[in-house]
């Protein structure tokens, strides 16, 4: 980021596009022939003559109305003319000329151009030298990465030799070069470059000259400290998004398998996520759906409970909309609503990555804005710190009382973005300055706010997920916010969010800012309940088979249920959760059975003597207390009683339209009806109850889906 004032331009921007539908924030990448980002590259909007470049990952973002034609130009490279559409994403790979360029030297009055021809492209494009970017220092990049583009003669075999101040360096330190401490640099070819430094120069030479000989007679170590190499790896394609994989759960037998145990969910970050895609025009890959995140992200009008439990429980029996011989059970929780001033002091520790990755317009930007949502929702009793991570972690803010509201923001907008991502230190210190200050009985809790890509320290998923294991034992509950595309790194969030008592949710913009952390401030940012899981027993009499929708990175074993060591997810104040089951009655027909296995020789799976005839399943659930650590349970009975699709709730209606159009998007191998008309028109026979105009929204996504499915 080169300045604050740069930034609040991104923001303006971004606000603009909220506001305003005609004009719109186009993001995207420029490649080469190669799939190799490449930076410098001028982009124009042509009536309006708006100008801006490629950053050192070939990404850009300039604003741009539909039916506007932009410019991708490059020297040596065609220039490509494309209109906007519909899509807020433009990836674009430019083809080489077929003319040879000729050599070019640099220096720092201007270009000299020599009349021997080349067969390497040799250019100056704000401080890039024959396809090496000469990056200012205060600009580091957040992972490795080629430096800039190179030429067909010109790759990590046949690369040139690079010599600064008469001492050799790598390729990868050229990237650490200030340019305003750059006096002239040469680019030598052939004879006039084995004759001056060997046979190891016959790839070409560049030689570098700084004002004051800055590197002169540095020792390699020397060279080494003061330009920090940056590693130049094979080259990726743009998109570089990471998802866990998982399999869609199956139908099972009651028989066979009589218990079904799972932790609730109340993230929602994949619906967000998905939005973005679709709003993108791109196809949404699988992994990505996580079809219980779907449909939690919209709220049902279920009752508040009672009695002295955090949380009423409410059933719906109705017919499969997609298998018409199946049925949808449908299992909804209420929070208790707790006013405002009820609620018990927050101690809060904002844990905000700033490393280079962070840089664009909808991440730390879009960070910085959302936060400030937050800060407005909390009270005098409250207090906040920042800490940040980038090469290492740091606090730039001690705890402040929430009434101190105008020195959070200004802590807030000071941060800028650079370096790599000390993720495992920031967690670190993060949840020390949260220890030190906790509050007992009171709301402690760490919010993350990243794109996910931790690339220092511990990488892993399996090392992130032993680090927020051992974290969540402190008390201090976790909620992440995620944040950007290209490199997000969801499968990290989700893993860190699972297993550290958290929330998690990917803002795309600030209205889902607004809502998450503005609206539903209460319900995102105070647990009245942990660890709650569900356990439910099918009655092998009314159900031949049955198979949970989602939840597939929740399940549990049996065994879990009653074990209080075993982590699951949290209920916010008025926060609802639905979970939905698909039922093959017993006696019905179906392809989606499995063969059913021999007879048993040493085992035999006793039938129960009583009939049961009136019930469907018996469901239990256990939570704790948000400090405690024993489980309080809760059983209900589920009667059989279903009724027809027609007859059954908006709230029914409208969750499994949601749920279809998941499973849609997934693919799934288990549903007969996929059509989008269907789906659009359960959804809208569900859309009462709607004054923030969410499951309109919805509506429309279906809609526009329709182009890419």
């Amino acid at each position: 980021m080169k300045s604050l004032k740069l930034i609040s331009s991104a923001i303006t921007m971004l606000i603009c596009f909220v506001t305003f539908a005609q004009e719109k924030i186009i993001t995207g990448t420029v490649i080469d022939e190669t799939n190799v980002p490449i930076p410098g590259v001028s982009i124009t909007v042509q009536k309006s003559k708006k100008t801006t470049q490629t950053d050192f990952d070939g990404k850009y973002t300039i604003e741009a109305q539909t039916g506007d034609v932009l410019i991708f130009s490059y020297i040596g490279l065609k220039t490509q003319a494309i209109t906007v559409q519909k899509s807020y994403l433009i990836n674009v790979k430019l083809m080489n000329e077929s003319s040879q360029l000729q050599e070019v030297v640099v220096v720092a009055q201007g270009v000299v151009h020599k009349k021997k021809s080349i067969s390497y492209s040799s250019q100056s494009v704000q401080g890039s030298v024959m396809g090496v970017a000469l990056q200012n220092s205060s600009r580091q990049r957040s992972t490795p990465r080629k430096v800039a583009q190179e030429s067909e003669s010109v790759s990590s075999k046949n690369e040139p030799m690079y010599i600064v101040d008469g001492v050799k360096i790598k390729a990868g330190q050229m990237a650490q070069i200030n340019p305003n401490d750059i006096q002239d640099v040469k680019v030598l070819k052939d004879t006039d470059a084995t004759s001056a430094y060997g046979k190891k120069a016959a790839n070409g030479v560049v030689v570098i000259a700084t004002k004051g000989d800055i590197y002169k007679n540095l020792s390699e170590k020397e060279i080494s400290n003061k330009l920090k190499l940056v590693n130049v790896p094979q080259p990726n394609e743009p998109n570089n998004e990471d998802y866990n994989a998982f399999v869609e759960n199956a139908f099972e037998s009651p028989k066979t398998a009589p218990l079904s145990t799972f932790s609730i969910d109340v993230d929602n970050a994949s619906y967000t996520n998905v939005r973005r895609f679709i709003n993108n025009g791109q196809e949404v890959p699988k992994d990505a759906v996580r079809v219980e995140e779907m449909v939690n992200f919209f709220k049902y009008t279920y009752p508040q409970p009672q009695d002295q439990n955090p949380f009423s429980i409410n059933t719906e029996i109705s017919e499969s909309p997609w298998n018409a011989k199946n049925r949808v059970l449908k299992i909804g929780l209420q929070g208790k609503n707790i006013p405002t001033n009820d609620l018990p002091a927050s101690n809060l520790v904002f844990l905000v990555d700033v490393s280079g990755s962070m840089s664009e317009p909808n991440k730390l930007p879009l960070l910085k804005q959302s936060l400030k949502i937050l800060v407005n929702e909390l009270r005098n009793k409250d207090k906040v710190a920042i800490v940040v991570y980038a090469g290492a972690a740091g606090l730039v803010l001690a705890p402040t009382s929430g009434d101190e509201k105008k020195t959070i923001v200004d802590a807030l907008e000071n941060l800028n973005a650079g370096g790599s991502t000390a993720g495992g230190a920031g967690i670190e210190l993060a949840y020390k300055i949260a220890a030190e200050n906790f509050i007992k009985n009171g709301n402690n809790r760490v919010i993350l706010a990243t794109d996910g890509d931790f690339n220092v320290g511990s990488t892993s998923n399996s090392d992130m997920e032993k680090l927020i294991e051992e974290k969540r034992k402190t008390g201090v509950f976790l909620t992440c916010l995620g944040y950007g595309m290209g490199n997000y790194k969801d499968s990290k969030m989700e893993t860190l969010a699972d297993k550290g008592n958290g929330n998690y949710a990917y803002i795309d913009n600030i209205q889902e800012a607004n809502r998450f952390l503005g609206k539903e401030f209460k319900g995102s940012m105070f647990a009245i309940a942990k660890d709650v899981k569900i356990q439910i027993e099918f009655n092998p009499k009314q159900v031949q088979a049955y198979r949970l929708i989602g939840y597939e990175n929740r399940k549990l074993r049996p065994e879990d249920f009653k074990n209080d060591a075993i982590d699951a997810g949290e209920l916010g104040s008025n926060h609802t959760v639905t979970a939905l089951y698909e039922i093959i009655p017993a006696g019905v027909t179906s392809d989606y059975l499995n063969q059913q296995p021999d007879a048993l020789k040493y085992t035999t799976v006793q039938e129960s003597t009583n009939n049961y005839a009136g019930e469907l399943a018996t469901i239990k659930f256990r939570y704790k207390k948000p400090d405690g650590n024993k489980s309080i349970e809760m059983v209900k009975v589920i009667e059989n009683k279903s009724i027809s699709l027609e007859k059954s709730s908006d709230d029914f209606k409208f969750s499994t339209a949601v749920a279809w159009f998941g499973l849609k998007l997934r693919d799934s191998k288990l549903i007969t009806n996929k059509s989008s008309e269907d789906i659009l028109k359960l959804a809208k026979q569900g859309t009462t109850n709607d004054s923030e105009g969410y499951k309109a929204e919805f509506i429309r996504l279906i809609e526009s889906a329709k182009q890419v499915y």
